[in-house]
């Protein structure tokens, strides 16, 4: 799987992908991330790429033709366009169900914004989706491109050790991730439950999947109406929701 992400500040993105998991993974070639220094694509002695904003306003607009001649030497010698996203506090919110739809395509470009935004006329022309993290604005688009190669390169396979190591994680199946425990067995004079220490899978497999419906309820209660449930699980929502059970 190969990324491309066009910024400003490619060593902002390579602080971020270059290390731990992902950076293993590049090494090893399983994934494959290119930064793009859109300021080598500037046709100016100044290399700038930006501009004021027609019509005024406030700040300053990133140019169309740099971030277009850096995108065009991604896709050179290539047979079809790349999935193309833009980093936009303007998109939809970005959730594991994005990371594992992203996950399906082979090459994917991510621009990254700064000032006031990009030039709308390079957005209508190459881009394919617009992605926010979050309800929020940061100063450019690498954080949040991090974020989302991160959360997208760490369900290839070969990544990870194993599909489990992302497959009981929080939000994976519409539910958070049960309490884990390490040693010592008891930190503080509180105990690690009995039994995570009782060697029994199918009972311990219970406990967790119970304490996920338990840990989403009590965090995230709104994840539970779209969560997959059998009928008994459900029913255990619905006790939670009654108070039968102390949690």
């Amino acid at each position: 799987m190969r990324f491309d992400i066009l910024t400003l500040f490619p060593d902002m993105v390579e602080a971020v992908l270059g290390d731990s998991i992902i950076g293993r993974a590049r090494k090893k070639g399983i994934i494959e991330i290119n930064c793009v220094q859109i300021r080598n694509f500037a046709n100016n002695k100044h290399r700038q790429v930006d501009d004021y904003p027609y019509g005024g306003g406030m700040g300053m607009v990133m140019q169309p033709q740099p971030i277009y001649d850096a995108y065009m030497s991604v896709c050179e010698g290539l047979e079809e366009k790349p999935h193309t996203v833009y980093m936009s506090p303007q998109g939809r919110t970005f959730r594991q169900s994005t990371a594992k739809r992203l996950r399906k395509y082979e090459h994917t470009v991510i621009i990254c914004g700064h000032y006031e935004g990009v030039d709308q006329r390079l957005l209508d022309e190459i881009v394919d989706e617009e992605i926010s993290i979050g309800d929020f604005v940061l100063t450019g688009g690498e954080l949040a491109a991090a974020a989302v190669v991160d959360a997208t390169a760490r369900l290839v396979p070969g990544v990870l050790k194993g599909e489990e190591s992302f497959s009981e994680e929080s939000h994976y199946g519409g539910l958070l991730e049960y309490p884990q425990y390490t040693r010592p067995e008891v930190w503080h004079g509180r105990r690690v439950p009995e039994i995570l220490l009782s060697g029994h899978h199918k009972n311990i497999c219970a406990w967790k999947r119970r304490m996920s419906i338990v840990n989403t309820f009590k965090k995230r209660r709104g994840m539970l109406s779209k969560a997959r449930l059998s009928d008994e699980e459900r029913a255990f929502v619905a006790e939670l929701r009654d108070g039968a059970h102390e949690i």
